[in-house]
Parts: C-alpha cells; sequence; structure tokens
C-alpha cells in the first residue's frame, strides 16, 4: 500500500528534490503551498501523514494543526519549523503533534520519520493482535465459568479495552473479538436471568452496588466530609466512551473509576429514578405515589428527581440546600457553564446531561448519523468529538481551578441491536424495544428475561399488566404482525431496557482536581 504524504509549505517549489526523492522510495506526495489548502485536502481525500511548515502567511503552522486536529485527531502530522523557541514546540505538542523537525531537513531524514511514525503504529497494532490472541483462550473460559459479579465487570472491563485498542487493526481480528464480545453478553444475560432477583433482598450479604446505592455509596460521603460536590449523570453513556472522556480529563484530575450494575430495566424512568430516590421503583411509588405516575408517556417519570432525591438526603439524615439542573440542549449548557462557580454555594449540585442519550435516538432515526457512526467504534468516536466541543467539558474546565469533588457517572447503557426477536401482547403493552410491561406477554426464552411477578423484582405494574420482558444480548423486539417492516426499520440502532453488559454495567468515577492534591 502506497503512504500518502500531504506536506504544506509556503517555499515548497524549494523542497523539489526533497519531493522527487520521495517518490522514488514509493510515496505518494501532494504538495500544497498553505494551511487552508492543506484544511481542504484533508477533508476530501485520505492522508497517511501530514508535514506541515509552522511558519506559513496567513494561516500558520500551529492554527492549520489545530484544524487538522479537529477534522482527524488521529492524522499524525509532523512539525517543521526555523524556530527552537521552546514555547512554540510546548504549544506544537500540546496539540498532539506526532513529531517535529528542525529545517533544514534532508530527504532520508523525512524518510526515517515517516517510518519511525507509521511503523509505531503497524507495531502497535500488531503488538495488541498478538496480546488479545494470547489471552483469547483466557478470555472464553472466564466467559463459560460460574463467574461473580465482579468477575463480569473484569470480563467487560477486558473486552472494552480490546474493542478500543483493537478498533483500527485487522477487520478479521475484529470479527473474531466482535463473535467474543456477543459469547459474552449471551453467558451474561443467562447470568442475570440467573441471579438479578436475589441482589433486590435486602439480606443479601454479596451483590453489587445498584444504582439505589449511588448517592449513599459514592455522594454522600464527601457531603459528610464537608466537600463541596457536584454529581453529574450523563444520561445513557457507556464504559468505552466513558474511557475517551478520561482520556481528555487525566490531565486536569486525578481520577477513581469503580462499577455499578443498573436495575431493570436499563431505562431513564427506571434507572435514573431509582438513583435519586435510593429506592426500587415498586418502592418509589408505594412511598412517594404522588412522584410516580406510570403511562405510555415514560418521559413523564422523569419530572421529580429533584424531589426524589431532596426526600432521599432527607431519610438519610442530610437537610442540606441542593441545586438540580437537567441539561437538554447546548443553550442549556452554557447557561449552566456561565454560572458554574454559582452551584459551588452549595454543598451539592446534581447536573443530567442527555446529549448521549439525544444522539443514540437521533442515530436511529438519521441515515445521515447512520453513515457518520455505521458502528459501534465510529459513534464512540461521534461522542468523544461532542464531548470535547461541549459546555460539559468547558464545565469540567473550570471546576479543575477548584476545590471540589465531581462524581461522574450514567443511568444506563447502550447497546447496538443487530438482532430480532418476537414478541407477542395486546394492544395495551408498552412500545419500548429492549423492554415490555403489558398483560400476559410472551417471548422466547432463549432471547428474553420473562419476569412473571413484577413486585419480586420490585417492580410496579401500571394499568392492567402482570408481567415484563427484558431482551437480553444484542435482541430488539418486533411484533409478528408486519414483522418485516419493524424488523428492518429497528434493526443496527443503539437501544437500551434490557440485559447486556453494554446497558447494565457502568462505570461511576469520582474526579479531584490535581491542584487539590
Amino acid at each position: 500500500m502506497v503512504t500518502r504524504i500531504l506536506w504544506a509549505d509556503d517555499e515548497i517549489d524549494q523542497l523539489k528534490p526533497h519531493i522527487i526523492f520521495l517518490e522514488n522510495k514509493g510515496f505518494e506526495v501532494t504538495p500544497v503551498t498553505n494551511g487552508n489548502d492543506a484544511v481542504t485536502l484533508i477533508q476530501e481525500r485520505p492522508f497517511d501523514i501530514i508535514f506541515l511548515d509552522e511558519q506559513m502567511p496567513g494561516m500558520d503552522g500551529l492554527a492549520t494543526l489545530n484544524r487538522i486536529k479537529t477534522i482527524q485527531s488521529s492524522l499524525p502530522v509532523v512539525m517543521i519549523t526555523k524556530s527552537e523557541e521552546e514555547s512554540i514546540m510546548e504549544e506544537a505538542i500540546g496539540a498532539k503533534i506526532s513529531d517535529y523537525l528542525i529545517k533544514p531537513v534532508n530527504p532520508n531524514q523525512i524518510v526515517l520519520t515517516i517510518k519511525r511514525i507509521l511503523e509505531r503504529h503497524r507495531i502497535r497494532n500488531e503488538k495488541f493482535a498478538q496480546s488479545y490472541l494470547r489471552n483469547f483462550n483466557k478470555i472464553s473460559e472466564r466467559i463459560h465459568e460460574e463467574a461473580s459479579w465482579e468477575e463480569w465487570i473484569k470480563i467487560y472491563k477486558q473486552l472494552t479495552r480490546w474493542d478500543i485498542d483493537l478498533e483500527s487493526g485487522e477487520e478479521s481480528l475484529r470479527q473474531v473479538l466482535a463473535d467474543q464480545y456477543e459469547e459474552a453478553n449471551k453467558m451474561f444475560g443467562q447470568f442475570i436471568t440467573q441471579n438479578y432477583k436475589s441482589w433486590l433482598n435486602e439480606s443479601t450479604p454479596q451483590r453489587p452496588a445498584l444504582s439505589i446505592d449511588i448517592v449513599n455509596e459514592y455522594v454522600l460521603p464527601h457531603i459528610k466530609n464537608g466537600q463541596k460536590t457536584l454529581f453529574f449523570v450523563i444520561d445513557c453513556m457507556r464504559y468505552d466512551q466513558w474511557l475517551l472522556f478520561q482520556e481528555l480529563l487525566n490531565e486536569d484530575f486525578s481520577i477513581d473509576t469503580d462499577f455499578y450494575y443498573s436495575i431493570l430495566p436499563t431505562a431513564t424512568p427506571y434507572s435514573r429514578n431509582a438513583i435519586f430516590s435510593g429506592l426500587f421503583p415498586l418502592e418509589i411509588e408505594d412511598v412517594y405515589p404522588d412522584l410516580w405516575h406510570q403511562g405510555e408517556d415514560e418521559s413523564s417519570l422523569n419530572q421529580y428527581e429533584k424531589e426524589l432525591l431532596t426526600k432521599q438526603l432527607q431519610r438519610k439524615g442530610i437537610d442540606k440546600k441542593i441545586k438540580y439542573e437537567k441539561v437538554l440542549n447546548a443553550d442549556e449548557g452554557q447557561n449552566v457553564a456561565d454560572q458554574i462557580h454559582n452551584y459551588l454555594q452549595v454543598p451539592l449540585s446534581t447536573f443530567v446531561y442527555n446529549f448521549v442519550d439525544t444522539l443514540v435516538h437521533s442515530r436511529s432515526d438519521s441515515d445521515v448519523l447512520k453513515e457518520i457512526a455505521p458502528d459501534v467504534p465510529a459513534f464512540r468516536s461521534l461522542t468523544k468529538t461532542w464531548f470535547q466541543h461541549s459546555t460539559l467539558y468547558e464545565i469540567f474546565k473550570a471546576l479543575a481551578e477548584e476545590e471540589v469533588v465531581i462524581v461522574v457517572t450514567s443511568d444506563h447503557g447502550a447497546v447496538r441491536a443487530l438482532r430480532d426477536t418476537k414478541v407477542r401482547g395486546d394492544r395495551d403493552t408498552s412500545t419500548s424495544l429492549r423492554y415490555k410491561y403489558g398483560r400476559n406477554l410472551s417471548a422466547d426464552e432463549d432471547t428474553t428475561f420473562i419476569i412473571e411477578d413484577p413486585a419480586e423484582y420490585k417492580l410496579p405494574t401500571p394499568g392492567h399488566s402482570n408481567n415484563y420482558l427484558i431482551a437480553k444480548e444484542d435482541y430488539y423486539f418486533v411484533y409478528p404482525t408486519n414483522y418485516h417492516r419493524y424488523q428492518s426499520r429497528y434493526k443496527d440502532t443503539f437501544l437500551h431496557g434490557g440485559a447486556s453488559m453494554e446497558e447494565m454495567i457502568l462505570p461511576i468515577a469520582t474526579l479531584r482536581p490535581k491542584g487539590m492534591l
């Protein structure tokens, strides 16, 4: 495969001998004389590496570098400069250049730089591939053993890390990983079916942290210690997405990441209300009936999150003023960012950010977004791009200068639904695709966690409902009527509500500004 080089230099004509030398070595070189042309070409065609003159008229090298990284953050860029000033190099390195060279450069120097950067990428991929293949059998054995909930967290963490490390690797190897991921979720579904109900029993001595435990175990200790605490719930954030967000936050924060299991269904009305109330859905309905009105419009179930949080704090003996904000769009996010220091006047401020969940639903309805993010790695990258340019990241940067503790988590994740399973129910059955409640529902037991007695699972029974269905693995429910129409409509969408590792095993991170340490 030919290595494609883009070389931007306002004195490119003087570099003609270098370009000829590179072309004779088998490289394909595209020369341009300014940063604007370089940015335009990167948007139009693929390149393997960029050589960029630091001093160009108009848009200089550093400005061009920033534009390039916005368009394609992983593209290797080598800065070429006449200056040896430390400040310039620090600024370039801070913008994630792959290397820099001091003029004058010679052709062999260029070749060695190309090989070092591009071969490093190849060697890195080969190293990850070899390591994954060496561990393949060990992972498979752990998947099929009688794994505990702690072990399933470890399995999920390891598979997620491989998924990120191998995302630019060979397609055949990625398929092996995808098959192993699928097998893991199959066994995880069986594990949840067998063990989940026991976790809901107060006498269970060993169970994972669940949605109901988050505030009590991860938020209240900081408040009791007199620390200003900010609690962020990023709706529908998966662990792999958090890892990319964390990469951006590591510079400013010391980060400890733990894990918990979302309650079922892994859907906002259930899981997020459980977080804020510290109660299971059936308990919320019994204790605070005015704050729980379950109906077809599920969004109405999350109107009282602040009230539920306040009542949980009061039950725990904490009667202090709190602030709560739900951010649904960019304008609301900017308002919070502009006033973030005002939220430090109370012991606890809580924020719900809905963008990732909105992106999930938008992708389902948009052919354009499906093209932009056709698979998990691309969707993961899209959420990272959002975070880099979001008011949420702006808020974190501002808080890095304060003496605060930040707790970040999600209410549930999402799974890429690729397989359908038929469900039978009456006209009053709920419409969700990964879980359903209704009267006498039935579905394939291999693909579905069937809950015959909702009360045993701390779930309410709205209307005439008497059972719940929870989809396992990557299945989504389709009725036999108009089967093919809905099968094709909902296939390859990111959904939540079911029992998969991606939806249930969630990160909960504690961030402390490094200036506090």
